[in-house]
């Protein structure tokens, strides 16, 4: 299967509830910021300066396990900010995953190794001790930590653990150069993909998500998609670069960038995203197939931004992850307060003109799901993509040039010599 039976399942007998109920809006996806602290300043990251006067402040665990019960949804994509920064995060998996959530820790990789050596120390025994060896072997493990792990110096309390119900999701916006560029410094792609490399080892699942600029080359992405595929990634999310307003403001202010330079017209992602419905038969895209029609504009989809709600330390944030008009106490709030009608676009025409380039995968990915723009087929074209076979490992991986010019098998062999 596409994606893993248990996943799906839930997700998809948590709509058939809701729609054999009659509820008309209802979550999907709760985007949870417990902090807006960031170890990154990426360029189109609108989300520190925005947040600004709040960088210090964190979600108190009780209140992030609540406003997961208030609106129900059964997938928590734990966001912000940096969420490895969240002084609470191992309780706060833990929380989730007890609810029943399916739980993703969207990270920009930097601090992931540490969290995965937290785990391996708290399962160490002897008989581990070749896969530590693989680890430091591989240059994914200092010897320092490795001993640190033998020694039982690195044992903690709470740790993520790897299951069927956790992903990490790691922020790649392509390969070396290009993400390094985006994410302003050097060094974070290679970090990222050690990261990745040992999270598959211990057994943990793994996606990637990734957002398209203008200058992103779609050939790159496809590249990508096949590196990581031959890494053994679970699955990816892709949504175009959007000029949201604490975007445009940032990359003005810190960078002295024109926003048009940098984000995507509905034209241009069009012309990027043409080949989405291949990539999504050749890859795990997460993503229906609905959704990508309407990124390769083969269609049209109302906004769903009901359907994947942000709450963070204001409250919840409306009317979108990316829009913000006010903050309101409760979901059920925040869904009977906004006036829906007024965002999004019909018939070609932006209701706000804000939402003019936006194609957003936590406003349209929703809609693609729940067939607010229904055609016949519709959802027997998203079961069979749901449920049907997994696209096989790219094999070649290790030629693709990942590394700033250098071939993975190239770069594996220079490390090696370290």
């Amino acid at each position: 299967m596409r994606f893993p039976f248990a996943l799906s399942a839930k997700i998809a007998g948590h709509i058939l509830k809701h729609k054999l109920l009659g509820t008309e809006k209802f979550a999907l996806v709760l985007q949870l910021e417990p902090l807006h602290a960031c170890n990154l300043a990426c360029t189109g990251c609108g989300r520190i300066r925005e947040y600004s006067t709040n960088l210090k402040e964190q979600v108190p665990l009780e209140k992030c396990l609540a406003v997961a019960q208030e609106c129900d949804a059964p997938m928590v994509s734990i966001c912000g900010g940096e969420p490895l920064l969240y002084n609470r995060i191992e309780e706060l998996v833990a929380g989730l995953l007890k609810q029943g959530r399916i739980v993703y820790i969207c990270t920009n990789g930097l601090l992931m190794r540490r969290k995965l050596t937290d785990y391996l120390a708290s399962i160490y025994e002897p008989a581990l001790d070749s896969l530590v060896a693989r680890l430091v072997d591989e240059k994914l493990l200092p010897e320092r930590d490795a001993e640190a792990v033998r020694k039982g110096e690195r044992r903690v309390g709470t740790v993520i653990r790897p299951t069927k119900w956790l992903y990490w999701n790691l922020h790649l916006d392509g390969l070396e150069a290009t993400h390094d560029a985006v994410v302003e410094r050097p060094g974070v792609f290679r970090e990222s993909i050690r990261a990745i490399k040992m999270a598959k080892i211990l057994g943990f699942q793994v996606a990637t998500n990734t957002t398209v600029y203008r200058q992103t080359n779609p050939k790159e992405i496809e590249d990508m998609f096949k590196f990581l595929s031959w890494l053994g990634v679970d699955g990816h999310t892709i949504s175009p670069g959007y000029d949201y307003d604490a975007a445009k403001r940032d990359i003005m202010a810190r960078l002295g960038r024109k926003p048009e330079e940098f984000f995507l017209t509905r034209e241009m992602t069009h012309e990027k995203f043409a080949n989405i419905l291949d990539w999504g038969k050749r890859f795990v895209i997460y993503g229906t197939p609905v959704y990508q029609e309407f990124l390769a504009g083969k269609r049209e989809l109302r906004c769903s931004a009901w359907a994947i709600p942000t709450y963070n330390i204001m409250g919840w944030k409306a009317p979108c992850y990316l829009i913000t008009d006010a903050h309101y106490a409760s979901y059920q709030e925040m869904l009977d307060k906004v006036d829906w009608d007024r965002y999004g676009r019909v018939s070609g025409k932006a209701l706000d003109a804000r939402c003019e380039n936006c194609m957003v995968h936590c406003g349209f990915d929703p809609s693609g799901a729940l067939g607010t723009d229904y055609r016949p087929g519709d959802h027997l074209k998203n079961f069979k993509y749901n449920f049907g076979p997994t696209p096989p490992r790219f094999e070649r991986g290790h030629e693709i040039i990942a590394f700033n010019g250098a071939a993975t098998k190239t770069l594996v062999s220079e490390e090696s010599k370290k």
